[in-house]
């Protein structure tokens, strides 16, 4: 394959506090021989793997009809592709006509609390509203808890009695999005959200090791999909800006109308592995030449004989992790984001929180673009505790925890809106499963399906419901 013309864009990335070349050091130091030659490895598969995502696109992104998730041929190479690629539809998770009532239910709220905020100000479609009947009724709905099962239960944990549960998935509260045609406010370029230089620090995913075998040079054997690297994780050293407390084994949204690609859509680089590999490596080396037709070329890359305090694309405090095509220059961005396919209402989009994703800079179709943002969460000590802060904003209609402020000052909430959901309206949406799902009734700890669980489960127990569970001799106590 011909090299072609690539070069670094004269817009450097910005050094950070000389804390960070210590930290560069200190991750690689005693295996910079293996680091290198991983590397130069990576950059041959990369090579590969962005010709055949050019060659296929959006055809590249697996997707299983929700009749088929318990069809034992079309899972298997279903869980393979989505292992690889990090991203996934699943269709007809609702039926059309009730994830188009759910959107109905929610611009009819809007019409009665018309003083709620959004983003842009002055013309919202990214709204700050958190307990509209469309967005209680999505959580609690029991085909998108079962589907999140069953995307959950793709990870998988090597840490023995691992605290962490896919089999009781947990709501997390977000926005609800309706952008326009021709809406140019709510795009973003290529990122990662749940941290940005933390990927790099001892005290953000150093804590739990998530991308250790990368920064031993062994990034063949790392494996995103291991739920014990992600618990012990801080992913917000810094206070940042749009950071989520709760683990998301899957960022996603539910289509609420029918969304071709270019329409508001989102794109994604479907080699959630060699990416992840790649930013995390990237800051180590520096090409010899920086522009001309070998620049991507193996023998034009050399590890840092000193290393400076770039991590290009992270900056503290921001939140996200950004790429480019001048930061990043062989993950060829402008070959590898790739838009998923035209979407319809009750589609689930589903990725992994490390898979580089953008949305539309643009919105270039003739109708609205609307999703509800539904993350897949399992239960864990963090996330219970997060959801017993989330179950009080519920009750009260204030925002929920991860959004109570912007600009540091307060949201106004929705505890004065009218036809605000409670607690009876997520009870005749999903039950009991719906109602635990909000921290609304407490886990079966007979039902665990290992000693593990039923630890998870008293703990969990113990902290969203202190009266009725001693959370720490796992008794049940006085009511």
């Amino acid at each position: 394959m011909a090299v072609d013309f690539l070069s670094i864009s004269d817009s450097d990335p910005i050094p950070l506090s000389e804390r960070f070349a210590k930290i560069k050091r200190n991750l690689i130091a005693g295996n910079e021989k293996a680091v290198s030659d991983s590397w130069y490895r990576l950059l041959s598969q990369l090579r590969k793997e962005a010709d055949r995502i050019a060659a296929s696109g959006s055809d590249i992104i697996p997707a299983i009809d929700y009749f088929d998730i318990h069809d034992t041929t079309k899972v298997a190479a279903f869980r393979d592709a989505l292992k690889k690629r990090g991203i996934a539809i699943i269709r007809r998770v609702v039926p059309s006509n009730v994830a188009l009532l759910w959107k109905e239910e929610s611009q009819e709220y809007l019409r009665h609390n018309p003083h709620t905020r959004g983003i842009p100000q002055r013309d919202p479609q990214l709204y700050e509203l958190f307990w509209s009947p469309g967005q209680v009724r999505a959580r609690a709905d029991s085909r998108l808890l079962e589907v999140q099962r069953f995307v959950m239960n793709i990870w998988h944990s090597d840490g023995e009695g691992a605290l962490v549960s896919s089999n009781h998935p947990v709501a997390y509260a977000d926005r609800i999005r309706m952008r326009k045609p021709r809406d140019a406010s709510l795009g973003s370029g290529p990122h990662i959200d749940n941290g940005s230089v933390e990927r790099w620090e001892t005290d953000g995913y150093g804590r739990a090791g998530t991308y250790a075998k990368i920064f031993q040079g062994r990034w063949e054997e790392y494996d995103p999909w291991d739920s014990s690297t992600r618990l012990g994780v801080t992913t917000d050293l810094y206070n940042g800006v749009g950071s989520c407390s709760m683990f998301r084994m899957f960022q996603g949204w539910l289509s609420l109308s029918s969304i071709p690609p270019g329409s508001g859509s989102l794109l994604a680089c479907p080699m959630l592995q060699l990416t992840t590999a790649y930013l995390l490596l990237r800051p180590f080396f520096s090409p010899r030449c920086r522009s001309g037709p070998n620049f991507l070329h193996e023998n034009n890359w050399n590890l840092n004989v000193a290393q400076n305090s770039v991590i290009h694309g992270a900056v503290p405090g921001n939140g996200i992790q950004e790429l480019s095509e001048a930061m990043h220059p062989h993950l060829r961005l402008d070959r590898t984001m790739v838009p998923i396919p035209r979407v319809g209402p009750g589609d689930y989009v589903l990725w992994h929180p490390d898979t580089v994703h953008a949305v539309d800079r643009v919105h270039a179709g003739l109708a609205d673009s609307s999703v509800l943002y539904v993350p897949a969460c399992p239960l864990t000590q963090t996330n219970a505790l997060y959801l017993a802060r989330q179950r009080k904003a519920f009750l009260l209609g204030h925002p929920a925890p991860d959004f109570a402020e912007s600009g540091g000052f307060p949201r106004p909430g929705e505890r004065d809106h009218m036809g605000r959901p409670g607690v009876q309206d997520v009870n005749d949406a999903g039950g009991e499963e719906g109602l635990r799902s909000m921290g609304l009734l407490p886990w079966d700890e007979r039902a665990a399906a290992s000693a593990a669980e039923r630890e998870l489960l008293r703990q969990a127990n113990g902290i969203l419901f202190p009266d009725r569970f001693d959370g720490l001799a796992g008794r049940r106590g006085a009511k």
